[in-house]
């Protein structure tokens, strides 16, 4: 069903438009074999992966700053491993990984094709909880940043999604109406209810294929955006 109404849309970048997962893996890589950390990276990317998600809702809900944040999502990790690492050598670790993070490319399939594809009917924005330089730096890399006429990031709005705030920000700085935007992103609380409790329709990207409510409008692949748009 095509959506009629909108003019605007709003994508949230990692894990919907950049392959976080994948980026993150080859960045840990490297910075293990500079630091020489002799851990096996899939048994840690396992435990890692299920941690930073939780730390990232942390994150979002302030109850951590940022560098608890980076600090304690490799400290849990190498603990549940029961691999010892100094803390000076975690820190190291941390400021390594998102150095290293944003030197990586790796887009989801599909992903320059659906934006060409909806570059000449909409303008086309992002609404990122990520860190300001670091998104920056990986919407350049990719080489997708001249898709988007407004990039609105947690730092710029003072809060993170969920939050009102952040939305209404992105509004305003893409100069949109919610009524005529929709918001597609991973994150069902984040970037899903956020932007519907705002006025935003929105689209949830299920490439997890969590369980979710059934009236929400959902796509597992990106190409299927094309279905509503």
């Amino acid at each position: 069903m095509k959506l009629k109404h909108i003019k605007h849309i709003f994508f949230d970048l990692d894990h919907t438009l950049w392959d976080f997962d994948k980026n993150s893996a080859l960045a840990f890589e490297k910075v293990f074999s500079l630091n020489n950390v002799e851990v096996d990276i899939r048994s840690f990317l396992n435990i890692y992966e299920p941690v930073n998600l939780n730390y990232w809702k942390l994150y979002r809900n302030a109850e951590i700053d940022q560098q608890q944040l980076r600090y304690g999502r490799l400290k849990d990790t190498f603990d549940a491993l029961e691999f010892t690492v100094e803390e000076e050598l975690i820190h190291l670790l941390s400021e390594d990984y998102i150095t290293h993070l944003t030197t990586f490319d790796h887009l989801f399939e599909d992903t320059i094709d659906v934006l060409n594809y909806l570059q000449p009917n909409y303008q086309l924005h992002i609404i990122t909880n990520g860190f300001s330089t670091a998104q920056e730096k990986k919407l350049t890399v990719s080489n997708i940043s001249h898709y988007f006429k407004t990039v609105t990031n947690a730092e710029m709005a003072g809060v993170k999604k969920p939050n009102p705030i952040i939305f209404n920000h992105a509004l305003q700085l893409a100069n949109a109406k919610p009524a005529e935007s929709i918001m597609i992103g991973d994150n069902y609380e984040a970037d899903v209810l956020g932007a519907l409790n705002v006025g935003y329709d929105a689209i949830f990207f299920n490439y997890r294929k969590d369980e979710s409510e059934p009236h929400v409008k959902q796509v597992s692949k990106l190409i299927e955006l094309k279905k509503y748009l």
